[in-house]
């Protein structure tokens, strides 16, 4: 038995929608973890449309992510602050908060943070 394994983000195990249809996050299930794909629109911020969800202070997931598309601020805690964008890989520890910058929707694909984030 080889060890492939297929699945699609446009076919997910599982989909969750972030408050005031601001976006979802999509998620493929693996043995090694889960892979998600989350398209935030334009308007969309953490501490607005997460943070209900989530019931933290700030967000608590740490992301290993791939930046397809569109841009977004990020600031920690500590006050440390970046913009990703279109080809950014980003690490970015617990304990932030973030949003989008612009008019474009903002999709990104995540290995590390997704498993439990916008979880009711």
């Amino acid at each position: 038995m080889s060890g492939l394994i297929r699945k699609s983000l446009d076919k997910p195990d599982e989909v969750r929608p972030f408050e005031a249809s601001t976006g979802q996050l999509e998620l493929v299930a693996l043995d090694a973890g889960p892979v998600g794909r989350a398209t935030f629109e334009p308007g969309w911020k953490w501490s607005s449309h997460v943070k209900p969800i989530a019931g933290t202070d700030s967000c608590e997931a740490a992301h290993l992510c791939y930046f397809v598309s569109g841009r977004m601020k990020v600031v920690m805690d500590d006050g440390e602050e970046a913009e990703f964008g279109p080809g950014d890989v980003g690490v970015i520890p617990a304990g932030h908060d973030a949003w989008i910058v612009g008019d474009d929707e903002c999709v990104v694909i995540d290995w590390q943070g997704f498993a439990d984030y916008a979880k009711r």
